[in-house]
This record gives structure tokens, sequence and C-alpha cells, in this order.
């Protein structure tokens, strides 16, 4: 059995899959004031009855990094930046503290300028002195050379301080602003994400739970959780992926499409190229931070079922907010799923649902119906006018694939998948406003936990060979080592599929699941003077997101 768990903005969704069929599912309201309890009370209904020696794995989809950032929780930090020459300090500063320190490491990974011993200690005095005990060292071209890196942090940990990322190991990427960016969220968010995750293992142990648990990622897909505890900023936006992986396990799709995930709190939107997930190309945007996370292109709107509902100047006015359940269920505003009640399109309170869609058609001089009716309208208006504008911002660009770059691609959508609480009743009106075909399966109220639960562990490498210098570097995998001056691209691609292998191994995946392969390669001589000194090679490989399985067909018992 596999167990997949998808803790959302309103609803907790999971779902138990068995020799592919989908067996149980549940779907119960998140406390937001207690994200574990929420994810351990769906646990327990969802097992209940079922042999709990028999689960595999856990694959869990988390908001607890994602809502720290938003709503400004997290851990404050101190931050160690050696930038070099040529970059302004300001715009690199991110933490609670930053100290800005001299030396320098150049492109090919040599020390021009030794760091500062003195330096370093004020930076622990004023850590201190504030109480930051989360921080990070980010020095420009770690990847190519992670000694200052390794040689701070050794010196911050004789002073016995707490949690501290290193700028080299968060991904083998070259691009120092997103470097520094994504480390300070990862130090940011490791505190909480850990206290998250130490909770998860007691609770697995007094209920004598052994399977391992993994976590989902922004690209879709999985990691164990020690590795999550580890790099933390990787589950950032992993509802999202979990969406998206959902969707692409219960609906087909091999040519270009709209993609919908409709929830209670938000929309999120995806798209397919020619049935393959866009990708962003350096990383996610969280917050005002860009990053190097890789992720699956999605949009993330403020509307949901349960979004409220105001009158503005005339107008229905909907979200982004979302102020607490439908009216229809004790909540304090009229919300979508009120209108939908009203409509009968969905169960629930209906006299309660009827009160409020009254009350609020008074004020443009409706029914109860045709304001529910407009209500819907506008909904569905609101994703179009998103989807079009996000869709003529995409093709003004290259538009970068799981796959590849593809050059002169436009996305011209051919249909919409669909899933989520409310995605039945919009189905066909979202047909009529784009002009699609537009499906949904079934059990589209848990296919976020569908995705979550079939989700395949994944992983990227960055590969540099600098021939002249005999040195092989992995950044993601803390690997420098010799090579030989011979070393050729040959040697290093095949060597790349052997460590993205093994590094895929070590999160999770099964030899016969993995489908490794290398995304980017290049080779070029280095000359000095009138002669060729040596070869840079650089190599991308990845195992890409994918499914155990697919559902499409499959119908729950």
């Amino acid at each position: 059995m596999i167990v997949g768990l998808d803790m959302g903005g309103t609803h907790v969704d999971a779902v138990i899959i068995e020799d592919g069929r989908i067996i149980n599912t549940i779907k119960k309201p998140t406390n937001r004031d207690n994200l574990f309890e929420s994810i351990w009370n769906t646990l327990e209904e969802l097992l209940k009855g079922y042999d709990k020696s028999k689960i595999k794995r856990i694959n869990l989809s988390t908001t607890v990094s994602t809502n720290a950032i938003v709503e400004n929780t997290t851990s404050p930090v101190g931050m160690i930046i050696q930038s070099g020459p040529g970059l302004p300090q300001d715009f690199l500063a991110c933490g609670e503290e930053n100290v800005f320190i001299s030396g320098y490491i150049d492109h090919r990974g040599t020390v021009v300028e030794n760091w500062n011993h003195e330096e370093i200690k004020e930076a622990i005095n004023i850590f201190k002195g504030k109480k930051i005990n989360s921080l990070a060292v980010v020095t420009k071209f770690s990847i190519r050379n992670p000694s200052h890196e390794l040689e701070i942090k050794e010196m911050i940990e004789a002073e016995n301080r707490g949690n501290i990322t290193l700028g080299h190991t968060m991904s083998g990427k070259l691009n120092f602003p997103r470097r520094v960016y994504t480390s300070y969220l990862n130090s940011a968010v490791y505190d909480t994400f850990n206290d998250f995750s130490n909770n998860i293992i007691k609770s697995m142990e007094k209920e004598n739970i052994k399977a391992p648990v993994y976590i989902l990622k922004a690209d879709g897909g999985t990691m164990s959780l020690s590795t999550a505890e580890e790099k933390p900023v990787e589950t950032i936006l992993s509802g999202p992926a979990a969406s998206f992986m959902g969707i692409n396990a219960m609906l087909s799709g091999d040519e270009d499409a709209i993609l919908l995930d409709i929830g209670g709190t938000t929309t999120d939107i995806f798209f397919l190229a020619d049935g393959v997930p866009l990708f962003e190309p350096l990383g996610i945007k969280i917050d005002k931070y860009k990053t190097l996370v890789r992720a699956i292109y999605s949009l993330s709107i403020g509307l949901g079922g349960d979004s409220s509902i105001s009158i503005k100047d005339g107008k229905i006015k909907i979200g982004p907010k979302r102020e607490g359940v439908p009216y229809a269920y004790g909540g304090p505003a009229p919300t979508p799923t009120d209108a939908m009640i009203t409509l009968g399109l969905m169960e629930g309170e209906k006299e309660k649902a009827y009160k409020i869609m009254k009350s609020l058609g008074k004020k443009l001089n409706m029914s109860a119906e045709n304001i529910s009716n407009l209500i819907l309208d506008t909904m569905a208006n609101m994703i179009k006018m998103k989807v079009d504008e996000v869709l003529k911002e995409i093709n003004s660009q290259p538009v970068y694939t799981v796959k590849e770059l593809l050059y002169g691609k436009t996305i011209e959508p051919k249909l919409i998948n669909i899933i989520g609480g409310p995605a039945k009743v919009l189905a066909p009106i979202l047909e009529k406003k784009f002009h699609l075909p537009c499906y949904y399966p079934d059990k589209y109220e848990v296919a976020n936990a569908v995705g979550a639960a079939l989700a395949k562990p994944t992983t990227e490498i960055n590969m540099l060979v600098d021939t002249a210098k005999g040195i092989l570097t992995v950044p993601e995998l803390n690997i420098y080592e010799n090579i030989s001056k011979k070393y050729t691209l040959e040697d290093a691609k095949k060597k790349a599929l052997e460590l993205v292998k093994e590094s895929v191994l070590s999160l999770g995946a099964e030899e016969d699941q993995i489908e490794a392969e290398i995304t980017e390669e290049s080779s070029f001589n280095m000359v000095r003077g009138f002669f060729t000194s040596g070869k840079n090679i650089r190599i991308k490989a990845q195992v890409k997101p994918g499914l155990i399985y697919d559902l499409r067909g499959d119908s729950i018992d």
C-alpha cells in the first residue's frame, strides 16, 4: 500500500493506493493553528481498519515551509556573504543580519584572496548578541570551490551554533544572487520544517508505522524525510506539485493543455506543451525571493470555493482572502461554495446558503439563484483572464519544459484538465468561456493526494570538468575530485548518469523506475596564449519527474 497525503490551505486530502487502485480516500478540514494535528488525525481515520504493516511508503505534500515564508513566521537568519568584486551588496541583503566579508574565489575555483578570521569572529558575536541561531554562509563561485564556505562553517561550529546552510549545497547552477536567497530561505524555514518532521516521526513510532516517509518537492518528485530536513527549501510549493502530478496521473494529455486545480483557498494553473509540463528554467520565486529551487511552472491565484465574496461598486468581488468556511457551514461570509449549494450543484445546508445568497442578491436587485449563477460566471471569468494573461507572457519568451527548451514554440491549448472540490461544477462553465473541452477525473476532490502518492523520487546534478586543473565538481553531491587531463565529454556523461542514479537511489527510488538522462552538455577548449591548456566540460543530468504508475480509467472500490 502507498499512502498519499496533501496538506492544503482548506483541506487535508489523503488516499490509500494498492496494486494500482484507490482503495480509500478521506478529506478533512485543515486546522491552520495545528497543521501537524490535521495531518495526523487525517491519517488515523484513513488507516482505520487497514493493516499498517502493509504500508510501503507515505508520500506527503506539506505547506509548512511555504506558509512560514508567506506568513512571515520564519526564523531570523544571520547571513555571511562573500560577494567578491563587482557586485553591489545592498540588493543581496536578505536576513535578519547581513555580514559581508572580504576574500574572493574566481570563476575557475581559484582562491584570489583568503577570508579574514577576524571578520567571522565579529559576525559570530553579532549573531550571538541578537540571539540568531540560524545561519547561512554563501561565497561567490563556491560551486567551483567550496573551501571558504567549509572553513567558515568549521569556525562557526566551534562556537556551537545552530543550523548552518552552505550556498554550494543548494544547487550546482550558477547564479550568485539566487544562491544567496535560496540559502537564506533554507535556514529561515529549517526550524519550522524540522519541528514538523520530528512530530511526524514521533507519531509514526507511537502508531507503530514503520513505512518510510517521503516529501514532495516543487519539481513534482519526492525526497526522503531526512533529505528534506537538510534542504527544507526544496519543499516550498510542494502543494502545486502534488496538484500537477494528480492531474497527470488521472487524466490523459499529449498535446498543449491548461491544467487547473481549484481548491478552497486558491486556484493553481499549469500548462502542458505537447503533453510535457513547463518548468521554471532557473528556479521558483517565492514572496520577493528568486531562488534556485527546481520546479514545475505554476501560478497560484487567491480564488477558491471558500473565497469570501463582497459587492464593490456594484460588482461582485471574489477573494483573494478566505475568511473561513462557507456560510452554509457556519462561516462569516458568503462564498462560491454557498452559491453552488444554493443551485443544488453541491451538497450542504441549502437553507443557510440560500439565506446568504438572497441577502447578497438584494444589493444588486437579483434573486438568490441569479446571483449564485453570476458568482460562478464571475469565477470562471477570473480564471479565463488570468490564464490568457499568463499564456501571453509564456508565449513571448522561450518555452522551457522538463525535457528541453522549445525554440519558437507557441502554446495553443486544445483542452482543459481540472481537479479540486469545485471541478465538476465549474467544468461546463469553463468549457463555454474557453471554447475548449474540459475534463475532470473520478475522485477529483482528492486528486492532489493521488499525485503525492504516485510521485517518484527525482533529482538533478550539475557537473563541471576543468581538465587544465584536473578537477571534476558536482556541488549538489559535494563531489570535488581529481581527474585525468585526458578526461573527455563521453567520460563526463557516463559519470554524470552514474552519479544521478546513485543520488536518486539514496532518495528512495527503485532501480527499475529510474529514467536518467543528460539534459545539457557542452565542451570547449580553454586557450592560454597560443596553446590549448585544457577543456571546460559542463553536464546537467536529471532523473525527471514521473509517476510510479497512472490511474487513468481506474476507479475506487
